[in-house]
């Protein structure tokens, strides 16, 4: 499986109603974290991400807000009833970790 590229934006507007307003312009509040790096807030496409999110072993390179970042979901938080994707946690990946994953 190759890597997908997705590109995000940063975000600075938090809680409830912000979240609700991405998700009506048609995007997914997400958070990229991992070892010796800052918490980064994002917005991703939900077009783009639900097709990438039915690849097994998914590997992302986010761009725009990430900066090229090779990252992996972690968590994916979805609604009860509709089954539509709240928010995501993203990790970030080493070289190695991202080959291992894609091989």
């Amino acid at each position: 499986m190759p890597q997908i590229a997705i590109n995000a934006e940063a975000r600075s507007d938090f809680g409830k109603g912000a979240a609700r307003r991405l998700r009506r312009e048609g995007f997914i509040p997400g958070v990229i974290y991992g070892k010796g790096n800052e918490v980064l807030h994002i917005a991703l496409p939900a077009h783009e991400l639900n097709l990438a999110l039915k690849n097994k072993g998914l590997v992302l390179e986010v761009t725009g807000a990430g900066n090229g970042t090779i990252v992996a979901p972690r968590e994916v938080q979805k609604d009860a009833v509709r089954q539509t994707i709240d928010h995501i946690d993203l990790v970030v990946l080493s070289p190695e970790e991202a080959s291992a994953r894609l091989a």
